[in-house]
């Protein structure tokens, strides 16, 4: 699962996304923009924040997510 920022712990310093090594975290103006795509869930962001603004994305209780179909 991708990670997602919290806006009102973010200080903006962009340390995450210089440490991402999928180039998946982007800061755009204060908010920091994951693409989910392409994070790999490695974590290193989220064991480098400082003041700990990233976390696992929640998914859903209950929801059946449809595999891809594979070729």
């Amino acid at each position: 699962m991708p990670v997602q920022s919290n806006p009102n712990k973010c200080i903006s310093c962009g340390g995450c996304v210089s440490v991402c090594p999928a180039n998946a975290l982007e800061l755009r103006g204060s908010d920091i923009v994951v693409d989910t795509e392409r994070c790999i869930d490695c974590e290193t962001c989220m064991k480098f924040c400082p003041v700990n603004a990233l976390r696992k994305k929640q998914q859903e209780k209950g929801l059946i997510y449809p595999m891809e179909n594979e070729e």
